[in-house]
């Protein structure tokens, strides 16, 4: 069954993938902080050296870390290239469809809920292997994609880069009816009022995260106008123009790409033809990577791969290089507040799962 967070369909849009099929590369994080989003981490670190890029991988509704490793195939490009990666995992205890809880105010601000447990994953990856704090970025799927959206916006300091994929603008939604209603691609607001959101989101001046959006143009679960929404929410963040600096066509699917005024690469856009709701791959030609799966869909592109070079992982050298802060050593909030209260949500998720037909 489909599940994207926000609600029925958004608890429909995160994909299941089968949790245990394969043996997973990924070995447990503990002990990482106060956990106050009380989420899993689960991470993988090839030994390869000091000063390794870190990639957050955050799965959609109702996948595990290690099934959503096993079909984007980080775990398998990590390993020939030499970066770390971690990947959150939600509990059901959290979200019964495990859908990071991208719509609840209390998971999506700086310093609280999931978004806090996230930051203090990095923290302790940081503190415990040799990672090089000018290169990390996140990505996701779908829930996984929102929560990249509240990452980027959240910590923009802590980020060179993000990749958001079938997701949402950050504050789009701050309750279920909004949630429905953002991945139709309803009510979204207009891009000054989205990007002040984001300005909003943390006491961070700049510079920004390079943002990286993936969408599938058939896709019925979360509206192609969110990718628009996105994109909308960064450019105006960058000062970058309303039309593209650039358009091409990569392996058959559109990208479009946005310049900030020091002619950096500041956002990218793929619309992928004709994909549903899901993460693009390719499993066969010289970009192969991951398994085809639900919602993990052969596109004749991958994302993965397309990111991870985007980002300079796959390559000698970084493409953006920063004064590098003290990351690992700066403080970070220890908040163990106990997860709001999740009966009154849990229970019109569900009433709006049964009216969709998407539960009995």
């Amino acid at each position: 069954m489909e599940s994207f967070t926000a609600s029925i369909r958004l608890q429909a849009a995160g994909s299941p993938l089968s949790s245990g099929a394969s043996a997973s590369a990924l070995l447990p994080l503990v002990e990482f902080g106060s956990n106050p989003g009380a989420l899993n981490g689960w991470c993988h670190v090839p030994d390869r050296g000091s000063d390794i890029p870190l990639v957050v991988v955050l799965h959609g509704c109702t996948q595990t870390a290690a099934g959503y490793d096993r079909g984007a195939g980080w775990s398998e490009l990590a390993e020939q290239h030499g970066f770390a990666l971690l990947f959150p995992e939600q509990q059901r205890a959290n979200n019964p469809n495990l859908c990071f809880n991208w719509f609840v105010p209390g998971d999506t601000a700086r310093d609280d809920g999931e978004a806090l447990s996230i930051r203090q994953m990095i923290g302790a990856m940081l503190a415990r292997h040799a990672i090089d704090s000018r290169r990390i970025f996140i990505t996701g799927l779908s829930a996984g994609g929102a929560m990249t959206s509240v990452m980027l916006a959240t910590y923009p300091e802590l980020f060179a880069g993000g990749g958001i994929i079938a997701g949402l603008p950050y504050g789009a939604a701050t309750s279920v009816t909004q949630a429905l209603q953002r991945m139709r691609g309803q009510g979204h607001a207009d891009a000054d009022t989205s990007a002040a959101l984001l300005r909003a989101a943390s006491l961070h001046a700049g510079p920004w995260p390079t943002v990286s959006v993936w969408h599938g143009d058939a896709d019925t679960t979360v509206a192609p106008l969110n990718a628009d929404a996105i994109v909308d929410q960064w450019r105006t963040l960058h000062g970058a123009a309303q039309q593209p600096d650039l358009v091409e066509l990569i392996d058959g699917h559109r990208r479009r790409v946005w310049l900030d005024g020091s002619g950096r690469e500041a956002i990218e856009e793929y619309r992928v033809a004709a994909m549903g709701h899901g993460t693009p791959l390719s499993t066969r030609g010289d970009d192969a990577c991951g398994t085809a799966g639900p919602h993990m869909l052969e596109a004749g592109i991958s994302s993965t791969v397309r990111l991870a070079r985007q980002w300079g992982l796959l390559d000698t050298a970084p493409r953006r290089v920063l004064p590098k802060p003290d990351l690992a050593n700066a403080p970070i909030p220890l908040r163990s507040a106990a997860k709001g209260p999740a009966a009154t949500v849990q229970d019109t998720i569900e009433m709006a799962l049964r009216t969709a037909g998407l539960m009995r």
